[in-house]
């Protein structure tokens, strides 16, 4: 038994040319049973069929870098007045919101425990699927620490403090056991942290060393970094770390490192194309990113041009959440051809993820997870980051948003 989708313009997440009048057949274990031109298409009955209408048909999009439990202009102050539980369904609520953009997959990056990963695995929720860091490891005043003037520490659910190297070591150990799927290290700095700068270093080379090798000691579980300025990227880099993060301050050298190591840039662009507004934001926020947002398009767009193989990310948190794809035009933007932008958003992705055998593009044999978009996703990258165009969303075969 058999559901096809035809008259669609297929887009596979390869990296392939788009084939017109295409079907995808997908089995009744969610699985894709064939993907490509209607010619060559089996000749099986499907039990039934979806007339797509010319629309794009793109493989469920990833957000390898997003923050769950954080929303734009909601700062420290206000975390510590929040009902947890109108926080666990609001977090719910930007799942689904999420899942209805287009993305199947997400990284949390930081801010929710490993309990949200199995209520979605559960049907409990609906979302994307996701891999989850539980906190981020900073150490004392760093770009993790969200202590207050007073000491009070605002966002205990989101740093885990770290000052040598066994506590590094001993840091990673609980994120471990606490069920994360990627541990979240801060190599430099940041924008948002009032206590530090992106040009700062955070974790040292031996302490990230240490972080990666107690995850590799745990089946393989990569280390994604926070890693802003030069030196702090430099130091990630040499201790083997899996992605990159931001990574503003890139330079030849560093693109060098990355493409000799196959070390993923997960650059963020949506956190560098907002808007600003120095009313909303503190001082020192404000400064940084102003000081910031030249020189980042300047060096993301040359490692683009290198060739750094790049995984889509958004930080959505400190942007809004179920705007994700908007980061495809300003991948764009900075020199990206548009299928390339979308492979970094699924097959990329899903290779950074670990999960290229199963999902990130549309092939026999893999996970049906997949998207539809009212529009030209190759002349207009931008129409996949309106969410009202995504017209339908599947995880393993299952319509989880249909406006058809």
């Amino acid at each position: 038994m058999t559901t096809r989708y035809h008259h669609a313009v297929l887009i596979d997440g390869t990296g392939a040319a788009p084939v017109p009048d295409a079907v995808l057949d997908v089995d009744d274990d969610g699985l894709i049973a064939y993907a490509g031109p209607a010619g060559n298409a089996p000749p099986t009955v499907p039990t039934t069929t979806v007339d797509l209408r010319g629309r794009t048909l793109l493989p469920g999009f990833f957000d390898c870098h997003a923050h769950l439990c954080m929303t734009p202009g909601h700062g420290l102050l206000a975390s510590l007045g929040a009902d947890p539980t109108v926080q666990t369904f609001e977090i719910a609520e930007r799942l689904r919101a999420t899942l209805h953009a287009g993305v199947t997959s997400l990284r949390d990056l930081g801010g929710i425990p490993a309990g949200y990963r199995t209520a979605v695995e559960r049907g409990l929720i609906t979302g994307p699927r996701l891999q989850v860091a539980v906190k981020v490891i900073s150490h004392t005043g760093g770009h993790a620490d969200c202590s207050l003037p007073g000491g009070v520490d605002a966002a205990p659910h989101l740093g885990e403090i770290a000052d040598t190297l066994d506590e590094a070591r001993i840091a990673a150990r609980r994120m471990l056991r606490a069920g994360a799927d990627v541990v979240k290290v801060c190599a430099t700095g940041g924008m948002g942290s009032p206590h530090d700068d992106p040009d700062d270093e955070g974790l040292s080379v031996e302490e990230l060393r240490a972080v990666v090798d107690e995850a590799a000691r745990h089946r393989g579980k990569p280390v994604a970094v926070h890693a802003q300025g030069t030196a702090g990227i430099r130091n990630a880099l040499r201790a083997k770390v899996a992605s990159i993060e931001h990574g503003y301050g890139m330079t030849d050298e560093l693109c060098d490192m990355t493409l000799e190591q196959g070390t993923f840039l997960v650059p963020t662009l949506s956190t560098v194309f907002t808007e600003l507004d120095p009313a909303a934001m503190p001082e020192y926020h404000y400064r940084k990113k102003t000081r910031w947002a030249g020189i980042s398009k300047e060096n993301i767009a040359h490692a683009i041009s290198r060739g750094v193989p790049v995984a889509l990310g958004t930080d959505s948190g400190v942007v809004p959440h179920a705007r994700n794809l908007l980061e495809l035009s300003h991948l764009v933007d900075l020199g990206m051809d548009p299928l390339d932008a979308i492979t970094a958003g699924t097959l990329n992705a899903a290779r950074l993820l670990g999960v290229s055998e199963q999902l990130g593009s549309l092939e026999a044999g893999k996970t049906a997870d997949f998207v539809v978009l009212d529009g030209d996703a190759v002349r207009d990258i931008g129409a996949l980051g309106r969410p009202e165009r995504i017209v339908l969303v599947a995880q393993a075969g299952a319509v989880r948003k249909n406006l058809l």
